[in-house]
């Protein structure tokens, strides 16, 4: 079960952060010094994709063109002798084979994942949600595609979540295979606490096999008048294997101003130039608020 493709659905319409989102993609907003998909499309690539789809729509061309060349932005570089940051240019446009694909109406995630389908053919394939960002040891699609290759099965990625917060995600209903990996029986989208079949949600990463896409072909809408991944997925693992893997990592909704914020002084913690800097200045700023 090798799988070679990787869908990134980044079609949404950024409601989340306006008004910054009026006219940048959302997933074009940086994370310290890189936009956030960037760090999507890394992880991917270090999980053994060749291939990448990004779903999106005629308000994202800024995707389109940061994961291009720019010959008069480097032949600037060249100019001036600024050899690291030409390499680090280039490196963004170099990482993968990138494809897009619109989609054309705003008519839910299973939908964007089905506009996939051309691209995928009959292979398996791993979806990354534009707008989670994980931070793990191992990448977060790696740990599902080991699970998926050694289970013969689709996995999707899940941690356990508050019941509060299961409202905004999609339940699993599951049974303990082995550490951290459960088999898949049912899930819902977005259900009530009492609803609920269990804590663990499904947090933005899946591993799939090319039999989605005929049932998200003849899935009608669902939660919120759109189709529903979720839906799709159910059926799915009732006519075959699916697994859930409680990933090792942090993942952030970097799709929400306080995700979003995590995320980046998490990252900049991380960085070797500003983490020193940054570091100091919320030691010094908590410092202040307390005095």
């Amino acid at each position: 079960m090798k799988v070679r493709k990787a869908i990134i659905p980044a079609a949404g319409l950024g409601t989340r952060m306006l008004p910054a989102t009026k006219t940048v993609p959302k997933e074009m907003l940086p994370l310290v010094d890189k936009p956030a998909i960037q760090y999507i499309i890394e992880e991917a690539v270090a999980s053994g994709i060749e291939d990448i789809l990004i779903v999106t729509n005629r308000a994202k061309s800024a995707m389109d063109d940061y994961f291009d060349y720019t010959p008069e932005l480097e032949e600037s570089l060249r100019r001036a002798g600024k050899t690291s940051e030409l390499e680090t240019i280039r490196r963004s446009a170099d990482m993968a084979n990138i494809f897009y694909v619109r989609q054309k109406e705003t008519k839910g995630l299973g939908h964007a994942v089905w506009r996939a389908k051309n691209f995928v053919g009959d292979e398996p394939f791993a979806v990354l949600l534009g707008d989670d960002v994980m931070m793990a040891d191992t990448p977060v699609t790696k740990q599902l595609i080991v699970a998926a290759e050694k289970y013969n099965a689709s996995a999707v990625g899940t941690q356990k979540v508050t019941l509060e917060a299961i409202t905004r995600y999609s339940s699993l209903e599951v049974s303990q295979l082995e550490d951290r990996i459960y088999k898949v029986t049912d899930m819902n989208e977005k259900p009530s606490p009492d609803d609920a079949f269990s804590q663990f949600a499904i947090l933005g990463r899946y591993v799939l096999t090319s039999e989605i896409f005929s049932i998200l072909e003849n899935t009608p809408p669902g939660y919120g008048g759109e189709i529903q991944l979720t839906d799709g997925l159910r059926s799915l693992c009732k006519a075959s294997s699916m697994v859930a893997v409680d990933f090792a990592g942090r993942r952030y909704d970097t799709g929400n101003i306080t995700g979003f914020l995590e995320a980046t002084i998490d990252f900049a913690l991380r960085d070797s130039s500003a983490g020193p800097w940054i570091k100091e200045f919320i030691i010094r700023k908590a410092s202040e608020l307390k005095g």
